[in-house]
């Protein structure tokens, strides 16, 4: 522990904790800052203009990062017949219906994300309460609850992430690696950003994206100027 109190007391003496950083000295530094001798993930934290007590200023959404998350993700997908099939050839790690919903009543997780077909979701349905709290019951709202299971499937794969603003109006988001380049964390970052901005309530009035903040697992956070964030994709 001390160890790592030295290594965080270090990267605090090379940034300057109250100044908003443009993009690329942000990212610079974010690499620069992370310490760990692990491959710590990069992650991105919104401060929104939206009140999430409203349903209609709740945001909640799904972004395929281009250069995906750096994690490999086991998918799991509740379907039957011929949707079964193309999950399966489509690269999921478990496809099943009744069965699986067995397992996961007995305790079963050894995935990290669900789709479901719409068609199956009364059965699914029985797992609300178990799978709700982890984050882990398919949506149609981020694209879980579909038959197009081969999509759904290879976004997975591929590095898709879904967010969800929490009781005080932030987002947070995993956006890669540090072993990850400067140029492929900046893109998933502006994916993201951009992502977040579309789903902009009609209700949220005043500054919608308020602070930006980014950081690696262990290091301190960087902070932006959301001045040009607001307007980069106008």
């Amino acid at each position: 522990m001390t160890r790592l109190a030295k290594k965080y007391k270090s990267a605090l003496e090379k940034y300057e904790p109250l100044k908003l950083y443009g993009i690329d000295e942000a990212f610079d530094k974010v690499k620069e800052l992370a310490y760990a001798n692990f491959d710590e993930t990069i992650e991105v934290a919104i401060n929104l203009g939206v009140d999430p007590k409203h349903s209609d200023q709740m945001v909640r959404g799904a972004v395929v990062l281009p250069h995906g998350t750096g994690k490999s993700v086991k998918v799991l997908v509740f379907a039957k017949g011929e949707k079964e099939k193309e999950a399966r050839d489509a690269g999921a790690d478990y496809v099943g219906a009744e069965d699986l919903v067995e397992k996961i009543q007995s305790g079963w997780f050894e995935f990290d994300k669900a789709v479901a077909t719409p068609d199956i979701m009364g059965l699914v349905g029985k797992l609300g309460k178990i799978l709700g709290p982890r984050g882990l019951m398919p949506n149609p709202k981020v694209g879980t609850v579909t038959f197009d299971v081969v999509k759904a499937v290879k976004d997975l794969k591929a590095g898709k992430i879904e967010f969800k603003v929490d009781k005080a109006g932030v987002l947070h988001a995993p956006i890669g690696k540090k072993s990850f380049s400067k140029e492929a964390l900046i893109e998933n970052f502006k994916s993201l950003i951009e992502t977040v901005i579309k789903l902009k309530p009609a209700t949220s009035k005043g500054i919608y994206l308020k602070k930006c903040t980014i950081s690696s697992t262990m290091g301190p956070g960087i902070k932006l100027d959301p001045v040009p964030l607001r307007t980069m994709f106008k």
